[in-house]
């Protein structure tokens, strides 16, 4: 089976860690992944996206046509990509940034306030970290313990950071098993 993934808000928002890391621990389960950002001219701020695919076989196209997921960090990247998505999709969004009640009613929507969550965590910079979690809780693209070996990986070497994003992770599958 082969799903689509568009990732997208601002520049400093975690999106490409965001993207990568799904990828990443994708083929860590033996899938394969195509991971393809697109940077705006700015570093903070500005535009940023990427696009992953994962699929049991090997993957032509890193382009889809149409995202089988959308994942939206602020309103403007909302609105920008919301017909890119296709229908009998996934939106997640950031509800703290994205104001607007989505125009469709072909899509599955989850509006989660991880801007909030991250500060009740203690720290805004695992949003990205917890929009992974719910991804993964609502649609079981790959399981908990891989995302942990995943994130062990990347930030072993700083316990601290690594624990603070495991807590992240699991608060996001918490809530993203409520939209099974």
């Amino acid at each position: 089976m082969k799903t689509s993934f568009v990732f997208s808000g601002a520049g400093g928002q975690g999106i490409m860690s965001a993207g990568i890391t799904l990828a990443q621990t994708a083929i860590d389960v033996g899938k394969h992944a195509t991971y393809l950002p697109e940077y705006g001219p700015e570093q903070r701020g500005g535009s940023a996206k990427c696009t992953v695919v994962v699929s049991d076989e090997p993957i032509v196209s890193p382009l889809p046509r149409q995202c089988d997921n959308l994942i939206v960090m602020n309103e403007q990247a909302y609105e920008k990509f919301i017909w890119d998505l296709k229908p009998d999709g996934i939106l997640l969004a950031n509800a703290n940034r994205v104001k607007e009640a989505p125009d469709r009613d072909d899509v599955k929507v989850i509006l989660v306030p991880v801007d909030d969550v991250a500060l009740e965590l203690g720290n805004p910079k695992t949003a990205n970290i917890i929009l992974l979690g719910v991804l993964t809780g609502a649609t079981g693209i790959v399981t908990r313990e891989i995302f942990v070996q995943s994130l062990t990986e990347k930030f072993g070497k700083k316990p601290d950071v690594l624990e603070m994003n495991v807590r992240a992770l699991d608060k996001g599958i918490e809530i993203g098993q409520q939209y099974k």
